[in-house]
């Protein structure tokens, strides 16, 4: 499951729900249509929206009154994997570094991508050490990661104190 949104509370008096959304485009979540909470089960049908500062403004089925949005706040939105198109061949979905192997140029292991984090500076890989230490911090720049290699399930990274 892809999280794609979180609701942020209710807009107006007339049941609409304030949608954060995590898409490049906010609007994209219309097309999507069919929203899951984290466990996979339905959590609402988007029947309209509009673009708002932050996310969208929606409409959804399962909602007819402000008290009913209001309830919702904080729900996670997601959606499955597999309903997104593709990616290209030099294109991935940063989900899709979860769990990769990340390596030295000289094909050291330096741990596991244990998750994708942007703190308001731009995203960090968050890597797991192989020995089961603590976690540490990359930013996922061309200079600290200069390869993504999904199909052989690893990104190529240089070490913090390696980068300039």
């Amino acid at each position: 499951m892809i999280l794609v949104g979180r609701v942020a509370g209710a807009f107006g008096v007339r049941g609409e729900v304030r949608i954060t959304t995590y898409t490049a485009d906010a609007l994209a979540l219309l097309d999507y249509r069919d929203l899951k909470g984290e466990d996979g089960r339905p959590a609402l049908t988007l029947v309209s929206g509009r673009a708002a500062k932050g996310g969208i403004v929606v409409r959804a089925a399962e909602v007819e009154t402000r008290e009913q949005a209001e309830v919702l706040r904080g729900l996670r939105l997601y959606i499955p994997r597999d309903v997104l198109p593709e990616p290209d061949e030099d294109e991935f979905y940063i989900t899709d570094l979860i769990g990769l192997a990340v390596v030295s140029p000289q094909g050291e292991a330096l741990g596991r991508v244990k998750n994708v984090q942007d703190f308001g500076a731009g995203d960090l890989l968050e890597i797991a050490p192989e020995d089961g230490g603590a976690s540490w911090y990359l930013p996922f720049t061309r200079e600290a990661v200069p390869e993504v290699r999904i199909a052989e399930g690893e990104v190529v990274a240089i070490p913090p104190e390696e980068v300039e």
